[in-house]
């Protein structure tokens, strides 16, 4: 089919599909360009089928969608049901993942409390479009079709409502996403300089965070459920469940870059850092994000996200946030690494960070991650406020 052929993107035959064997294959390699990373094009493709049976991606958990012509065929005929060998001309690709989140609505007849509901919530990624295709409002109808499909996507699968709600993380201008229902929100970092620093934290491990995430959803949970912690005019409240699946998610790509890169080596066992005494800690969950080569002249990109910081009371001591960010300066400076980044803390954690003396730049994000929602219930996501929204949620 040729470009004169192509359908249009109002076409009533456009549908949205999974996508068999032979097209994911196709999607992962015209994608290796941009998404490789420090790795090579093979270690990427198998990255990338790996990355699909960890937490987080397993068990349905992701959902891989293209936007096809209904009436076009897999040019290689079927040998199952699902045309698994076959290929069909896919005008544009995403992924979603499965995310669990809660709700806080105040109470009108109860000022003392919120509903706090258990929900779902779809981050979409890896939105692609083949270059040759582009300008043709193809990715615009993809946002159109999954627009109408993921308030009710998986709903009968888990015990929890139906999905209510979209994110996903915008390195273009967030404007187009905007103009499919997804609209952007504050989206700055805090940025520390990778360097050695004596400190008191206690190290974590990976046996370590199952624990420390089911604490830090205790601790949401009761935050969601008090007035006392809404928004200053009292806005709905949602937040993507900071659970061990999501940090595994994260250690997994990290530890496959390393094992890739590093030959084995060397590998990135400490996942994070605490400090202070139980009741009054703050620990801080992360990962290694490989961008260039270690030992390449571009490896300052290299990247310490901070996925999560935790305090487990309003008022942490100020020396334990400390600790705990020196111990991450002093982990990227371990490894090379070009910078320590925290997405997006909550105005009262930042002036604890600045009060702790630990210094840092603020950064505005513009066309790099941006953090977009759309909201299929009753609210605008002018009237929502997304808590925690930090890199734990990324994908």
């Amino acid at each position: 089919m040729g470009p004169t052929q192509l359908p249009a993107s109002t076409s009533p035959t456009l549908t949205l599909a999974h996508p068999t064997v032979a097209e994911t294959q196709q999607i992962w390699s015209q994608t290796s360009d941009i998404w490789t990373d420090a790795l090579s094009v093979p270690q990427y493709l198998e990255e990338y089928a790996y990355l699909l049976t960890v937490p987080l991606a397993r068990d349905h958990g992701i959902t891989q969608w293209i936007l096809v012509d209904s009436l076009d065929k897999p040019t290689v005929p079927a040998n199952d049901l699902n045309g698994r060998e076959g290929t069909r001309r896919i005008l544009a690709s995403c992924e979603t993942f499965r995310k669990r989140a809660l709700l806080a609505n105040r109470l009108a007849s109860d000022d003392t409390k919120n509903r706090c509901t258990d929900i779902l919530v779809h981050g979409v990624a890896s939105v692609f479009c083949d270059p040759q295709l582009r300008g043709r409002g193809y990715a615009s109808r993809l946002f159109k079709e999954l627009s109408h499909i993921l308030p009710q996507w998986q709903a009968g699968e888990v015990e929890k409502p139906r999905g209510v709600g979209s994110v996903l993380y915008s390195d273009i201008d967030p404007a187009f996403y905007k103009r499919q229902g997804w609209v952007p929100f504050p989206s700055y970092h805090l940025e520390f300089e990778p360097v050695q620093l004596e400190h008191t934290a206690e190290p974590l491990y990976a046996e370590n965070l199952a624990s420390l995430c089911q604490r830090d959803e205790e601790i949401l949970r009761a935050s969601m459920s008090s007035p006392s912690t809404m928004g200053d005019r009292g806005k709905t409240r949602f937040a993507i469940i900071p659970d061990h699946d999501h940090m595994l998610w994260h250690h997994a790509k990290e530890e496959f870059g390393a094992h890739k890169l590093f030959g084995g080596s060397k590998k990135p066992e400490i996942k994070g850092a605490i400090a202070g005494p139980a009741g009054n800690r703050v620990w801080a969950i992360w990962m290694h994000r490989f961008y260039r080569h270690p030992q390449g002249n571009d490896s300052a990109a290299n990247t310490l996200y901070i996925l999560r910081l935790v305090t487990e009371t309003p008022s942490p001591a100020s020396e334990s946030i400390r600790a705990v960010l020196r111990a991450a300066q002093s982990e990227a400076a371990n490894w090379g690494l070009g910078k320590v980044k925290l997405w997006n803390p909550p105005r009262d954690l930042e002036e604890a960070i600045r009060a702790s003396g630990v210094k840092f730049e603020k950064k505005k994000r513009e066309q790099d991650s941006v953090p977009c929602l759309n909201w299929f219930g009753e609210e605008s996501p002018d009237e929502m406020e997304w808590v925690l929204n930090e890199k734990y949620a990324w994908c």
